[in-house]
């Protein structure tokens, strides 16, 4: 579950990092700042959706504090993006144009279908039986304050992750053979819930800032953190699916896109692609390598095919914290910082046809490419070891 690197409001994205470097102290509140439709051109629609009908209508986006890397650099963390209700209410359609009509490929769009904003909490309790061991946000939903430093596992930590992977890759996997036309996400989620807890594991996702279901599950144009529900798959979608498994006090992070039926050459290529930048990113991960040179070598391959890459999230530091530092960016960069022996992050690149700029859905969760193009995203929690890096998912 990748973490949420800068806010996902078209033409705030930049206003609210220029403001987010103001901050100097990790332990600063976030601070609320106020976006109007006057941001924006007249008329602007994305995806077929008409997110703002009056140029008076504001939108709210919480700018995050700052956390400091070993190093002394101050590094943005977290902006989680929040929305008051519009006075005039967008128009929001459960499909969209036909797949011939699609410049992006043979596949149909999805859009929001709810204008509720925000996700009821999920009852834990009921769901997850009480002999598993939780994590702490389990009931609260409350993740906890980052550590200032990039965690150094040991033996133990790195076994505990090591299993953690393991059982993260099983449920993936076992993900992958329920992907077809005709069924919803909603049951595979269902399905792999029962799974992950018949293993004596909490699904790591489930009320983690509240999100309401044990997996994520992204479909064609939505680039992460969709919320499974009934709409069922169709032929030529793809479909990420990310999992993340709490087992025995440690978090273990991996996800894949899958083919729905007869996907398309652009999208077969899109999926392939993006696989091809995670696996050649973990190639040059070992100690002494700065982290920045993943972007880089993300960036390298989304340039030699035409591809966008999302900033708006990027992969993180696990083990017994489901999200913690290294933060791992995907796109050139210039962040500092190498790799050492002993460290374990995720590495999750997302890859877009069109535009990279993400659409934050009413949900608070879903995020999706403006233009409506599609999205790739593959995942590997890995540690740095004295020569190389492991797969600790793989």
């Amino acid at each position: 579950m990748a973490w949420i690197t800068g806010p996902v409001r078209v033409a705030a994205q930049d206003a609210a990092r220029r403001l987010a470097l103001a901050s100097s102290s990790c332990a600063a509140p976030a601070r609320e700042v106020s976006i109007t439709k006057a941001t924006f051109p007249t008329g602007k629609t994305l995806m077929g959706i008409t997110p703002y009908q009056s140029r008076n209508t504001s939108y709210s986006t919480f700018v995050p504090p700052l956390c400091y890397r070993s190093s002394g650099q101050r590094s943005l963390f977290h902006a989680q993006s929040t929305a008051a209700s519009p006075r005039h209410r967008p128009r929001f359609a459960s499909t969209l144009s036909a797949k011939d009509d699609n410049p992006f490929g043979r596949f149909s769009r999805v859009v929001p279908t709810s204008l509720k904003l925000g996700v009821d909490p999920p009852s834990v309790e009921s769901l997850v039986p009480s002999h598993i061991l939780r994590p702490h946000y389990a009931l609260s939903g409350n993740p906890s304050e980052w550590a200032v430093g990039i965690p150094i596992h040991t033996a133990e930590s790195i076994q505990g992750c090591r299993e953690a992977g393991q059982l993260a890759k099983e449920i993936l996997q076992l993900g992958g053979t329920l992907v077809k036309p005709g069924v919803s996400t909603e049951e595979i989620d269902r399905i792999l819930h029962e799974a992950i807890v018949a293993r004596n594991a909490y699904p790591s996702p489930l009320n983690y800032m509240g999100f309401p279901k044990s997996i994520c599950t992204s479909v064609s144009n939505v680039i992460a953190h969709g919320i499974p529900d009934h709409r069922t798959l169709e032929d030529g979608d793809i479909l990420n699916i990310d999992i993340t498994v709490f087992l025995n006090g440690y978090h273990g992070d991996t996800s894949a896109t899958f083919l729905v039926g007869n996907v398309d050459k652009a999208g077969r290529d899109l999926v392939e692609r993006t696989k091809d930048a995670l696996d050649e990113a973990i190639a040059i991960c070992r100690p002494g390598v700065p982290f920045n040179q993943i972007g880089k070598t993300i960036q390298r391959i989304a340039d030699k095919y035409g591809y966008t890459i999302s900033q708006e999230f990027s992969g993180h530091g696990i083990g017994k914290e489901f999200h913690c530092l290294p933060l791992i960016f995907h796109h050139d960069n210039e962040d500092d910082g190498e790799m050492e022996a002993g460290m374990i992050f995720t590495i999750e690149p997302m890859f877009c046809q069109g535009s990279a700029v993400g659409v934050l859905w009413p949900d608070r969760w879903t995020v999706s490419t403006a233009d409506g193009g599609r999205s790739a995203q593959w995942e590997h929690t890995i540690l740095v070891t004295e020569n190389g890096a492991e797969r600790l998912t793989g």
